[in-house]
């Protein structure tokens, strides 16, 4: 019987799995699978949202003008370079919409997030995998593994700096070579979704790349440091052609009104960005001392996250820690998906949710020690 049929790439795409919220039989967990903001947003963020409330019967507006304004403010952008969307995600697909199709090529990084083969899938292009580095027991995007992977057929390399897994990121000097080389036709997206975390010197978000050339875009998202991932709101600023390009194939009201008000003020309230940047960079070194002095080991994590890896011992391994994670209700993020099966991720919780995690592994792993 004939039915309709999808695209092709839709059948190989592998549905994206956010992280777990909950545990059965279990009241009351710590989220740490999805690296969202422990102190939650800021309460001038909440009070401006719950002000929007009495217009929600009016349409929003369809440019964003408003949060675009204030991103210029910001960070001295030209806000008629500044696109808005529904989460950075959103603006990645349109991205991949926009420059790639059928008999194109896609580049991205082994370990890469998972959303780049899927927006890759989608647009009917071939997926292109450059491997990753292994440094002092890291895992990083390797530049030159990126450039051999260039051919006639590249339209896009996606780079997420920092990297969600690893937490690692490229310097600014590595991105500026990864450009210099790129040929002109190929468009350099760099996903900076955990951008204001990040307090190394020789680290830039790409703004600096955008202002370069004509063929950078970066990428940037309200939902992981500024605790806003329910109302789904990301930005992007690039050349004048790409944000043209992508005005006209995004949807008319891709951001609502109160998410562009609460994204506003969390912008505005830098008081509490700078807690919720000291409670992150405190627990980090405080969790990853912890964790290596358990004998594990991790990537030099510059996120709101770190990446463990755990023993191959059947029992003791990454699942056995996630069970044993679970029965007292820590949720972590298992990357099977990423093909890195020893390995979790887990989030930068709250105080206590820090404590209960170096016990609860530290009671883990003794009973490896006494087996």
């Amino acid at each position: 019987m004939l039915q309709p049929t999808p695209h092709p790439g839709v059948l190989k795409i592998t549905p994206y799995v956010s992280g777990e919220s909950c545990i059965p039989g279990v009241d009351v967990v710590a989220k740490l699978s999805a690296n969202e903001n422990p102190l939650g947003p800021s309460p001038r963020a909440v009070a401006a949202y719950s002000a929007a409330a009495d217009g929600l019967h009016c349409y929003p507006d369809s440019h964003a003008t408003a949060l675009r304004r204030a991103l210029g403010r910001r960070y001295d952008l030209d806000p008629n370079r500044i696109i808005c969307g529904c989460g950075s995600g959103d603006i990645l697909s349109l991205l991949g919409h926009a420059y790639a199709g059928s008999g194109d090529e896609i580049i991205y990084s082994q370990h890469g997030f998972l959303l780049y083969a899927l927006i890759t899938h989608s647009v009917g292009a071939t997926p292109v995998v450059a491997s990753e580095e292994a440094d002092l027991g890291g895992l990083r995007t390797s530049v030159d593994a990126v450039l051999a992977s260039v051919t006639p057929r590249t339209r896009i390399v996606y780079i997420a700096n920092p990297n969600n897994p690893t937490g690692t990121y490229l310097p600014a000097g590595e991105m500026a070579r990864l450009h210099r080389n790129l040929p002109p036709s190929v468009l350099l997206v760099i996903d900076a979704a955990y951008a204001e975390y990040v307090g190394e010197k020789d680290y830039t978000a790409g703004i600096e790349l955008v202002e370069s050339g004509p063929n950078v875009v970066m990428t940037r998202t309200f939902s992981k440091f500024y605790g806003l991932a329910a109302l789904r709101l990301g930005w992007a600023y690039g050349p004048s052609a790409v944000i043209q390009a992508l005005n006209r194939i995004r949807g008319p009201f891709n951001v609502s009104t109160p998410a562009e008000a609460a994204g506003i003020a969390a912008l505005e309230d830098t008081a509490y960005s700078a807690c919720t940047r000291a409670h992150n960079e405190k627990w980090r070194a405080w969790v990853t001392a912890q964790l290596r002095a358990l004998n594990l080991v991790l990537t030099e994590s510059v996120t709101n996250f770190v990446f463990a890896r755990f023993p191959i011992d059947k029992g003791y391994d990454s699942i056995g820690a996630d069970a044993f994670l679970r029965r007292d209700g820590l949720i972590a993020r298992r990357m099977e998906s990423y093909h890195l099966p020893q390995w979790l991720r887990i989030s930068i919780g709250r105080d206590s949710d820090m404590h209960l995690l170096i016990n609860s592994l530290t009671e883990f792993l003794k009973r490896k020690d006494a087996a």
